[in-house]
């Protein structure tokens, strides 16, 4: 709640600053024109004020974030479960947990996607006449996707791809209760199936979300790498989540059964993770570089250099907080297993991985009137409504599941 109170105080201080116009970045936007060379043509809409839009734009930007966070709960689970891992069992509550944000997230997800037709601030392809030859908003580029990208089928997506990951979510949740009740292998056996299910759903669902969520902010670029690079960073994300999560429960005189093994895991989890995040990274940006096509390298050439390099310095500060700091400091036997070392680097992961999906974001909405006092509000609330949903599902059962079979050997655990 406190974290919600100081997001709301910090959202209204930005937009008063927002209103009176300090720390505007206006004329930055007049030097962007040669930046965003793909931009929208002569439809181009100027959108709403400058405060209303970036808080649109916030709150899908948080809400991706989280809802994506909150998924990688459910997948984490599910690939134990596939694997036969024995060594996560101590901490398979808190992945529960963690997918607790998934139902709010659709909801949040249609309700920001409606705001958008206030005046198109988020999806240009959204705008009338775009796909309709003779409009004077005619756009050549967007009406050739126009089979993809049309309202009708993106809100199917959402709604098919959200609603499959709830229902796989409370079913492997339920199976997980019931074993707490009733012990045996049954329960077990039948989340594996239904973790096999899952994990082929999210596999295609999940790339899709990234084009339909992301990537079509940004309508006219494209990569087909977008989708693994969206859940590189959601991916290892959660993984820190669920290793912040962990600490602080352990700290608090809970999870005793959770030893250095444990943790060293998750180190190793998010050590390797970032470094794939960072090859899946270089991968696009090397591919896109080397062609130096006009549609595809414009997404860069906004991001490095564009609106008078306003976004440059984050774009470098991306590659050291997510893989150049959790690269050094992870490094050795020892970070792994320490929990001051480990709760340093997972914080540094979140705030960076939310800084990506920014940078993800912003050059492609805002153009050059971006700002962080409204975003950091707006991302306080979400991350305080999010630990309450969090929180009040983990103390709904057992920190511990009673009757899982590989429970033994969790809790002996060595590496």
């Amino acid at each position: 709640m406190l974290i919600i109170v100081a997001g709301v105080a910090v959202l209204v201080l930005g937009v008063i600053m927002s209103m009176l116009g300090i720390g505007a970045h206006h004329e930055a936007a007049e030097g962007a024109a040669a930046a965003h060379g793909a931009g929208h043509g002569a439809g181009e809409h100027h959108g709403s004020a400058p405060w209303l839009k970036r808080i649109i734009v916030s709150l899908w930007h948080n809400n991706v974030f989280f809802t994506g966070v909150s998924a990688i709960g459910t997948v984490f689970m599910a690939i134990q479960y596939v694997a036969y891992a024995g060594w996560s069992v101590v901490v398979k509550r808190i992945n529960e947990a963690l997918s607790a944000w998934l139902v709010p997230g659709l909801v949040i997800m249609m309700v920001v996607f409606g705001l958008n037709f206030i005046n198109y601030d988020l999806f240009h392809w959204t705008v009338p006449g775009i796909m309709d030859k003779g409009s004077e908003t005619y756009d050549a580029i967007v009406a050739g996707k126009s089979g993809f990208l049309n309202i009708p089928f993106y809100l199917i997506r959402m709604v098919l791809f959200l609603g499959l990951w709830i229902f796989f979510t409370k079913r492997l949740r339920d199976l997980s209760l019931e074993e707490d009740l009733h012990g045996g292998t049954e329960y077990f056996h039948k989340s594996i199936n239904v973790s096999a299910g899952f994990l082929v759903i999210y596999a295609v669902s999940s790339s899709m979300a990234a084009w339909d969520w992301v990537m079509s902010v940004d309508v006219h670029w494209f990569s087909t790498m977008f989708g693994w690079y969206v859940f590189a960073s959601w991916w290892v994300s959660g993984i820190a989540a669920v290793t912040l999560c962990t600490i602080l429960l352990k700290q608090a005189g809970y999870l005793r059964w959770v030893k250095e093994s444990h943790l060293h895991d998750l180190g190793k989890f998010m050590f390797g993770f970032s470094i794939f995040w960072t090859y899946v990274w270089f991968s696009q940006f090397m591919l896109i570089w080397y062609a130096n096509l006009p549609e595809e390298s414009v997404y860069f050439n906004q991001r490095l250099g564009g609106f008078n390099g306003q976004y440059t310095w984050l774009f470098f500060g991306n590659l050291i907080i997510n893989f150049a700091f959790p690269f050094l400091v992870l490094m050795t036997r020892d970070a792994k297993r320490q929990m001051i070392m480990l709760k340093i680097v997972s914080i540094a992961i979140l705030v960076g991985h939310w800084s990506d999906f920014y940078l993800m974001f912003m050059p492609g909405t805002m153009k050059g009137d971006n700002g962080f006092v409204i975003e950091i509000g707006i991302a306080l609330i979400f991350l305080g409504a999010f630990l309450i949903l969090f929180t009040k599902r983990l103390s709904q059962a057992s920190l511990v599941p009673l009757h899982h079979p590989f429970l033994d050997e969790s809790v002996h655990h060595t590496t």
